[in-house]
């Protein structure tokens, strides 16, 4: 038995099927994950992450705490609600987690942390804000809802009362703001519009049951991982881990190396890494028959079994693409074909550029597909 969320007992009431994630027992789907898929992409749907970690961080030195600890600058932050993402590393480059922090003011901000590692996440921060005399609070009190797709928006409005609906669809993309006890952020995982709800434990089942009746469909882990990938966003511990810096994983753009004089945790390993190169993460789309999946050898085309020069970090059939789709590790980015191993046998991957979908329509060129010989 794993941890539960307060929304575990209306999973289980719409037939979820449960599983563990990070010691978390969770909704894998509903029955149908490619049903649940083409819901985000078409009208609305929901997953429950209140398994991920909402810490509260205070202290007249918050800011110069956050500008050490996280890799991108939080001095951009301004406004408040304005939202960052970030990866907070280790001294060598490699990265500890990603995460949202949003700007609540001077003296407090919030961020949102990944449930599998939310143990140690608060462990560093904890240890590192001790030095700056920043209160750490992890929210235990607080659920999160997420709700994405093209029709996400409104129907949250319409659940959050007639007071607050004009000011929730008037929301910035990458804002978030108080609503009575909702704390709302357009912010997601899917390449869709949509909101994150933070909202007190206590009113989780009552706020899913209102957009549920709404029309709103409940999602889970499967149709979230193929969802984010097609947005080509990336997984902590696939795409992104410890022996793994942002640079070497898609990330460069999270990477605040202005201005020079911020000294931020692994900046030193990340200069080296910058001047000197090395793989980059890349975008893969199968031109054979076959699916995709994390750890199987990438191939330079042409050059037989043995000329393995990376591997695939996310796999997945793109339900959306109809096509199995990937992100993978590779020495050289420009190279423009590879072939992947399948089950001991090469099959040909087209190289692109993520994203693969954004707002429901997919911005790769489809070509006709081939069986493999």
């Amino acid at each position: 038995m794993g941890l539960k969320t307060p929304l575990y007992d209306a999973h289980v009431r719409q037939g979820a099927k449960i599983v563990d994630f990070g010691g978390w027992d969770m909704p894998l789907h509903y029955g149908s994950q490619i049903e649940e898929h083409h819901a985000v992409r078409r009208d609305a749907g929901m997953f429950d992450v209140s398994h991920m970690a909402i810490v509260d961080l205070d202290g007249g030195r918050v800011r110069e705490f956050l500008r050490f600890l996280l890799a991108n600058d939080v001095a951009r932050l301004k406004k408040f609600g304005k939202a960052l993402y970030s990866c907070m590393l280790l001294p060598n480059g490699g990265v500890i987690d990603d995460l949202i922090v949003y700007y609540l003011s001077e003296s407090r901000y919030r961020l949102v942390v990944n449930a599998a590692t939310r143990v140690k996440d608060l462990r560093w921060i904890q240890t590192h804000a001790a030095d700056f005399a920043v209160a750490v609070v992890e929210r235990q009190d607080l659920a999160m809802i997420a709700v994405q797709g093209p029709n996400a928006r409104q129907k949250s409005a319409a659940v959050a009362g007639t007071a607050q609906q004009n000011a929730l669809l008037e929301l910035q993309a990458f804002f978030g703001a108080d609503f009575g006890p909702w704390f709302v952020a357009r912010t997601g995982y899917t390449g869709e519009d949509g909101f994150e709800i933070m909202l007190p434990a206590a009113a989780a089942v009552d706020a899913w049951n209102k957009l549920l009746a709404q029309g709103v469909k409940p999602a889970g882990l499967g149709a979230r991982d193929t969802l984010r990938l097609e947005a080509g966003m990336n997984l902590y511990g696939n795409d992104m881990d410890e022996d793994h810096h942002p640079l070497a994983s898609g990330l460069a753009w999270t990477v605040a190396f202005e201005p020079p004089a911020r000294e931020f945790i692994g900046r030193s390993a990340l200069e080296g890494a910058r001047r000197s190169g090395g793989p980059e993460l890349v975008g893969l789309i199968l031109e054979d028959r076959g699916v995709l999946r994390s750890h199987q050898k990438v191939m330079a085309a042409g050059l037989g079994s043995t000329a393995a020069v990376g591997e695939v970090t996310s796999g997945t059939f793109s339900p959306t693409m109809n096509r199995s789709i990937a992100l993978a590790r590779v020495p050289d980015a420009s190279v423009a074909a590879v072939q992947v191993e399948i089950r001991g046998k090469l099959h040909a991957a087209r190289v692109v550029k993520p994203p693969f979908v954004r707002h429901g329509k997919p911005l790769i060129e489809i070509q006709p597909q081939e069986h493999s010989k």
